[in-house]
């Protein structure tokens, strides 16, 4: 009834159709000013009744969208299109489902202290973050300003919260603990680098930021024993976030029979590659910092050598910084955890999934010229094309010859594939609450080969609980691989159709170019081949105005 009522008031008001592509880059301008949320006593507002008033400016935006006329437009410009509706779609099913301002306390951590590997933090994040590894220490006189006026955030956020955390998910509950004391524990080592400032200001927003991050703990934790209801979203719900939000023709049994057959072919090809490689020597991991650094270094000009004159992508001179600034460290053995003891032996497979980094690196060296993909989507609506894009090149580089020098090093990447594919397994019935976040991490960490989601349980409850907090993402490694296999498919056959000859080099370098958008726009862009699937995320979406 409420879409009603909307939907007829903007009819009132006349609302006309436009075949004006530039006035959709101005709507999605106005749109994303409108997305952040506005400031309540210094804090982002996330109140119920804030969601309320601005509800009706949000039914307006998509009134508006739905009234352009596309029939004349490239298929660039219905992609945008697309980008912006999911997004619209987004807001809305946070608002009314996901709700995690309302279930989920993770959402109430502030202080980052690294940078995301893809376009932005994973999994629902507040607006105006503290995004610690953005500073240099020792701080100039503006960055003091800049961080007191972050951290003087913190405390108005988490007497909000304390007003809105009406939820009863009680895994959500119970995990999002640790996430806030994460940020105690930031905060605290940060001490004595603010204290050295001597900034009065500085060092009392500090000290109330790190004083009420203690407190929420507490209340959180006195709150814990009350929350009994589930935190999945349920397959329906989950089902249509992936569809009209994500822009992913599956479903949630879709997904499941995928990441099956994924996991069964991952463990299936490590097995013939145990075969093939019996009488090699096995990998032996480096024993020092020493041996890392050389083994990091040697592996990283390798990959970059073998992408250029292997023409599978353009390497841009920006490349090769990105890279060598992520090398990874020496870990004891005793520390490592499931991507440290693969990097150990030969993180080239590792460094096949920081193609994350080359799309960081594009993004700021030779940003989208279009409007709507400049940035980064919103919600982790770039989930399949990132995580997925990244995921499927550690096995599209292996079959393009990456390890032919190695043999044994293909083994690592089976055994990434099937770490994805269980967690994403695990993460799925989760979502349908059929299994509780523990019993889902049981399902990722037995089934990843060679017991090595058994060493160091923080990544696990990691991985598990970011899933379990933002819907699909646990998936999106799997399911957006296979999307992008389809692409390939897609595009070769085309092109094959023209006389013409397919190039990887080619592909990558267009698909770098279109962005950070779900792959399957992505695919129509690159083939003209729009999806069947999109009629009906629009038609859902004029239904409900």
């Amino acid at each position: 009834m409420k879409y009603i009522v909307i939907a007829l008031l903007f009819f009132s008001f006349g609302v006309k159709s436009s075949a004006d592509f530039s006035q959709l880059e101005t709507l999605f301008i106005q749109w994303r000013t409108f997305e952040v949320a506005p400031l309540h006593e210094l804090a982002p507002d996330y109140r119920k009744n804030t969601f309320e008033k601005r509800h009706v400016k949000w039914a307006q935006f998509k009134q508006q969208l739905l009234a352009f006329d596309k029939s004349a437009w490239t298929v660039a410009q219905q992609v945008d299109w697309f980008v912006m509706l999911a997004e619209l779609n987004g807001y809305e099913f946070n608002e009314t489902v996901l709700k995690p301002w309302q279930r989920d306390p993770a959402f109430y951590k502030q202080v980052w202290t690294y940078k995301s590997d893809v376009p932005a933090h994973e999994g629902p994040t507040p607006h105006y973050v503290t995004e610690l590894w953005s500073y240099s220490f020792p701080l100039t006189a503006s960055e003091q300003n800049r961080l007191s006026n972050d951290l003087s955030r913190i405390k108005p956020f988490h007497i909000q919260a304390k007003e809105n955390l009406t939820g009863n998910a009680k895994e959500l509950w119970i995990a999002g603990i640790r996430d806030i004391q994460e940020q105690h524990k930031s905060l605290l080592t940060l001490q004595p680098q603010i204290d050295s400032t001597n900034n009065a200001r500085l060092i009392k927003e500090h000290k109330e930021a790190l004083q009420s991050t203690r407190q929420f703990v507490v209340w959180l934790q006195q709150q814990s024993t009350d929350k009994t209801g589930p935190s999945g979203l349920g397959m329906a719900q989950y089902s249509w976030y992936q569809k009209h939000v994500h822009l992913l023709p599956m479903t949630w049994k879709d997904e499941e029979r995928l990441l099956r057959r994924e996991l069964d072919r991952a463990w299936s090809s490590l097995k013939l590659e145990e075969q093939r490689n019996k009488d090699l020597p096995p990998l032996k991991p480096v024993k020092n910092s020493a041996e890392y650094d050389l083994l990091a270094n040697r592996s990283a000009a390798f990959f970059l050598k073998f992408l250029h004159e292997k023409n599978i992508l353009t390497v841009a001179d920006y490349f090769a910084p990105a890279l060598y600034e992520r090398l990874g460290n020496f870990v004891p053995e005793a520390t490592r955890n499931f991507f440290y003891i693969g990097s150990h032996l030969d993180p080239t497979p590792l460094y096949s999934h920081f193609y994350h980094w080359f799309e960081l690196a594009i993004i700021e060296n030779e940003p989208n010229p279009r409007t709507m993909r400049k940035n980064a989507l919103l919600y982790n609506i770039f989930d399949t094309r990132n995580e997925g894009t990244a995921t499927a090149v550690e096995e599209i580089f292996m079959h393009a010859g990456l390890y032919d020098h190695n043999p044994r090093t293909r083994e690592i990447v089976w055994i990434m594939l099937a770490q994805r594919a269980a967690r994403g397994l695990g993460s799925l019935y989760a979502h349908a609450n059929q299994m509780t976040m523990e019993q889902a991490g049981k399902i990722h960490m037995n089934y990843t080969p060679r017991g090595w989601m058994k060493t160091e349980p923080e990544l696990l409850i990691f991985e598990q609980h970011l899933y379990l907090r933002q819907p699909g993402y646990g998936t999106s490694y799997v399911t957006g691989k296979a999307l992008l296999d389809t692409a390939i498919a897609q595009k070769a056959k085309l092109v094959e159709e023209q006389g013409r000859s397919f190039a990887f080099k080619q592909f990558f370098d267009e698909l770098n170019s279109i962005g950070g958008i779900p792959i399957t726009l992505g695919m129509w862009e690159m083939t003209n081949n729009k999806p069947a699937f999109l009629a009906e995320v629009e038609a859902v979406a004029k239904e409900q105005l």
